[in-house]
């Protein structure tokens, strides 16, 4: 398995940065390759990605939920492996610390080299800054899809 951990500070309150996060559906809007979150129920989601030209459908199940601080999850069924957690940590009143963490399972070669050549830490660095832009957008009440066509 391969983890990669980063962390962003977000200028935005942790209820408003823990709602959003928690908004699945939303993920295509920051997060590269994601084409579609569709919730299941209260802890199932559908997944519909397309990262390097590789197209995956898969299921996730959230292990652990709690409001304002930590959203953890895994996949469901063989197609695809990985865990996460999203850690959030207040820095004030206006200021949260994001801190997200992943394990995934590469399969075949081209998994196994882009694993070699860091994409997944590029794109979860890319992804927490588009998050970022995106919640601080939202936030302050401007248009968030600007943060998901630059970063």
């Amino acid at each position: 398995m391969s983890t990669v951990e980063e962390s962003i500070d977000v200028e935005v309150p942790v209820r408003v940065v823990y709602d959003q996060w928690a908004t699945f559906e939303d993920f295509p809007r920051f997060m590269e390759g994601v084409e579609e979150v569709r919730q299941l129920d209260e802890r199932h989601a559908h997944w519909r990605t397309k990262i390097a030209g590789l197209a995956r459908e898969f299921d996730t199940e959230i292990v652990e939920r709690v409001p304002e601080e930590r959203v953890a999850w895994r996949t469901t069924g063989e197609n695809v492996k990985h865990t996460g957690t999203v850690d959030f940590q207040p820095l004030g009143t206006a200021r949260t610390r994001v801190t997200m963490t992943m394990a995934f399972q590469p399969t075949g070669f081209a998994e196994k080299a882009a694993d070699k050549l860091g994409v997944l830490d590029r794109q979860v660095r890319g992804d927490l800054r588009r998050f970022k832009k995106f919640v601080e957008a939202r936030d302050a009440g401007t248009d968030p899809q600007s943060a998901s066509e630059s970063g």
